[in-house]
Formats: C-alpha cells, sequence, structure tokens
C-alpha cells in the first residue's frame, strides 16, 4: 500500500486509527492485506487532505460512506461544500500571484531601466 499511495505505513496506521479506513485483512503472518478498493479510497482520502479538508471532515465522510447509499445525498453537500471553500482559496490565490506578476514586473522595469555599474545594461 504504502508504494502504491506513497503514504507511509505509520500514516496508513495513523489513518486507521482516526477510522479513516477500515480494520484491514491480515495474513497468517499479521500483516496487512489491502484490497484494489482500499488502494483507490486511500488515494481519495489524500486528494481531500491534499486540497486541505480537516481530519475530522474527513472522518465525517468516511462514517457516512460506511453507512452505504442512504449517506450518498449527506456525502455529496460535504464534497460540495469543500469544493466551494476550494474555489475560493483558488481564488484568493490567483489574486495573490497577480499581485506578485505585478510587483515582479515593476521591478524588471525598474532593473532594465538602471544603468549597470560597467555601463552595460543587464
Amino acid at each position: 500500500m504504502s508504494a502504491a499511495t506513497g503514504v507511509t505505513a505509520h500514516t496508513l496506521r495513523y489513518y486507521e486509527g482516526a477510522e479513516l479506513i477500515r480494520p484491514v485483512a491480515r495474513n497468517s503472518r499479521n500483516e496487512r492485506r489491502y484490497s484494489s478498493d482500499d488502494v483507490e479510497w486511500v488515494g481519495f482520502l489524500l486528494r481531500l487532505r491534499q486540497t486541505g479538508m480537516p481530519i475530522a471532515q474527513m472522518r465525517e465522510y468516511a462514517a457516512l460512506r460506511e453507512q452505504g447509499v442512504a449517506t450518498t445525498e449527506a456525502r455529496l453537500h460535504l464534497l460540495e461544500a469543500h469544493q466551494a471553500g476550494l474555489q475560493e482559496q483558488i481564488a484568493r490565490l490567483r489574486a495573490h500571484e497577480q499581485a506578485l506578476a505585478s510587483k515582479i514586473a515593476t521591478y524588471r522595469d525598474g532593473v532594465v531601466a538602471l544603468p549597470s555599474r560597467n555601463g552595460a545594461r543587464p
């Protein structure tokens, strides 16, 4: 699972303890045996985490998922709310990036206009 997802064994154990992933089946040597569904689920959890979803919200989503199809609408609302927050964050980041680009352009224009110390232009 670590190789398939890039997640350390420590993080996987944490996710299991935090009830983000189900207790995993074990083989005769007591090693965890993950299914392809488990790999896909962990990948989705990582995406949620990378987009800034708090662990508590991830836990809520995981609990709803465990309850099955009856919770589809609740899961949809949770994901839509997260997406709306992510879109707001992206808009803020774009505005910040534009402000930085403007400042960089101002400095570049100023540097080009400055004479170099040895008389040659940069």
